[in-house]
């Protein structure tokens, strides 16, 4: 044999060295067909087109820059090296930035997040906090120097100067941002504020883009006090926006929603004293003309009014009555000795029906007298206290014969029936 002999770690180092110097920093596009993010950081997984797939593999330093979650089945954009394990002879792809096909990275970003808060339940109506009507403090989280907090001022000072102002100053901007809004609302949270802003003015999407981080979401919705998310211009929605109790489109908009405009409250306050005036007037005249009905009441009710409409009375029917008198008086005049003779006659008649009545019953009387019977003969008869029968008295019996003034002790010595 003329050829020469290698050895497979000398034909595996050849390899990688050929593969790693050909393929270094290329794009490749495909459809990932399986994903497995690693307890260490990485991610392993793989991308494929119609014929063939490729094993990639994503170090920790670069998944921590990514925007977005590689899913199974994303079309994306790798862009990487091509690296070889000699001891197998294995070969890879290194990733070191994936891009979604067709799309920005920042987008598919902002689409994932927004999915897996909704299904959190992170922008549901029912978990939002109401704002207070009257707000007597207010922390503003936001950039110490920044337009955004100078605009805010301004429009608290126009509308409703008496409010207590706090200004947490943090980054709203920048690889810190993040860290700084999440500690700088946890702080304004612990102020016993009545309402919390969040936010800055307008920008690029990578410049808002703290807004958009899970963190400072997670933050927003376990927050005990109602927070506003006022960032960046109208036209920007972020996932602040969407966790918040409520968005506004500007900061100033902020202040202005949730802030009184103090003109209003004025004008608001004339015409509440004009209502009162109007009210108290018309409560004053209908007290005026209930205590005239009262007056004119007691007037018509008072002891000395209702005496002296009795006396009036009282005199009233004593002339009536003095007329009705003289009338009966008058009429019966020329009756009287037509009543006198009747009276005289029916005394009369009386007299002799009672004279007639008081002669029979004396006769009556002297018929029924005891005394009067006993003088004809007649006597009583009883024997041991009780009024007997003279058949039922026996021969040798003792009885009582009495009449009214005699009473003898009698022996039967003999019975005979007549």
């Amino acid at each position: 044999m003329s050829q020469t002999m290698i050895s497979v770690s000398s034909l595996n180092t050849k390899i990688k060295s050929l593969l790693e110097a050909t393929f270094m920093h290329i794009l490749v596009e495909g459809e990932v067909a399986s994903v497995t993010y690693a307890t260490s950081g990485h991610v392993y997984f793989s991308v494929k087109d119609k014929e063939s797939s490729i094993k990639c593999v994503m170090w920790r330093s670069a998944v921590s820059k990514l925007k977005f979650l590689i899913e199974k089945g994303m079309h994306i954009v790798i862009e990487g090296s091509v690296g070889v394990y000699t001891p197998r002879g294995e070969y890879q792809f290194h990733v070191v930035n994936v891009e979604p096909y067709g799309k920005g990275a920042l987008a598919l970003a902002y689409e994932q997040l927004k999915e897996r808060l909704k299904a959190k339940g992170y922008f549901d109506s029912s978990q939002k906090k109401v704002i207070p009507k009257h707000i007597k403090k207010i922390a503003l989280v936001t950039a110490k120097d920044s337009a955004a907090l100078h605009d805010m001022l301004k429009i608290i000072e126009k509308r409703w100067a008496l409010v207590e102002v706090t200004i947490v100053d943090t980054l709203v901007q920048g690889e810190q941002a993040t860290s700084q809004i999440v500690r700088g609302l946890k702080y304004a949270d612990s102020l016993n504020v009545d309402v919390i802003v969040v936010g800055r003015g307008g920008g690029s999407t990578e410049d808002l883009w703290c807004f958009n981080e899970e963190s400072v979401a997670d933050t927003l919705f376990n927050l005990t006090t109602p927070v506003v998310s006022a960032v960046g211009h109208e036209v920007d929605v972020l996932i602040s926006d969407f966790v918040a109790d409520l968005r506004a489109p500007t900061p100033s908009a902020a202040i202005e929603m949730i802030l009184p405009d103090v003109k209003e409250i004025l004008y608001t306050l004339d015409e509440s004293i004009d209502r009162f005036k109007q009210h108290i007037n018309q409560k004053l005249y209908h007290s005026i003309k209930e205590v005239q009905r009262l007056e004119e009441v007691l007037l018509r009710t008072s002891p000395s009014r209702q005496l002296h409409e009795s006396k009036l009375e009282f005199q009233r029917l004593e002339e009536e009555f003095g007329r009705l008198i003289d009338y009966k008086l008058e009429r019966f005049s020329s009756l009287l000795p037509e009543l006198q003779k009747n009276f005289k006659q029916n005394i009369h008649f009386i007299l002799q029906q009672k004279s007639q009545y008081a002669s029979h019953s004396m006769q009556k009387i002297e018929i029924n007298n005891p005394q009067l019977q006993c003088r004809k003969g007649w006597a009583k008869v009883s024997q041991n206290g009780e009024s007997i029968e003279l058949n039922k008295i026996k021969i040798e019996e003792k009885f009582i014969l009495e009449n009214a003034s005699i009473k003898l002790e009698a022996l039967c010595l003999s019975i005979k029936t007549v």
